[in-house]
């Protein structure tokens, strides 16, 4: 049987165990995945950090999920194709943030999904809203800043959904 991983990006003020990776991780193994938590702390560049998770990510071997919040969304977006990843799932990403490097295109070749908070006042929602239109990611929007603590319960919900549904086959065209 092919392993299967889940490896979490954390933010830029965050840590690898913080609140939400914690749930995520629970959700994650009892899904039959391994998972791994990159720490970037003393990491400020955001090209320094994809090539972190890059470095961790060369050694795994077998199906990868890639999650990430705000910095760590952009870190996992800038490897996903890269990495040939199975599914990437992203909280509150910088994905257009000012003085972050241009993402390669394609972006991602798998299913995305993005939940993000109406209140974040550090991530525009609307930057989230445009990469959802553009790359055809399925897209949540909650009653939440940017943080997105009130809605961990739906977060974990929509991320058992969402590694379910890579198992599920192609809807036929």
């Amino acid at each position: 049987m092919t392993k299967r991983y889940v490896v979490f990006s954390h933010g830029q003020d965050s840590d690898p165990w913080g609140r939400k990776i914690q749930v995520l991780s629970t959700a994650a193994k009892s899904e039959g995945y391994e998972v791994e938590s990159v720490d970037y702390r003393g990491i400020d560049s955001p090209t320094d950090r994809a090539q972190r998770l890059a470095d961790v990510c060369k050694n795994i071997s077998g199906e990868l999920v890639l999650v990430g919040s705000s910095l760590g969304g952009y870190v996992s977006l800038a490897n996903a194709s890269v990495l040939h990843v199975r599914g990437v799932f992203l909280m509150a990403p910088a994905i257009y943030m000012p003085g972050l490097p241009p993402l390669r295109v394609p972006t991602t070749d798998c299913p995305t999904t993005i939940v993000h908070g109406w209140g974040d006042e550090v991530v525009p929602v609307q930057d989230s809203i445009r990469f959802a239109a553009e790359h055809k990611a399925t897209l949540h929007l909650v009653d939440a800043d940017h943080r997105l603590h009130t809605q961990i319960p739906f977060i974990k919900y929509q991320f058992e959904y969402f590694l379910i549904s890579l198992d599920m086959p192609a809807p036929l065209a």
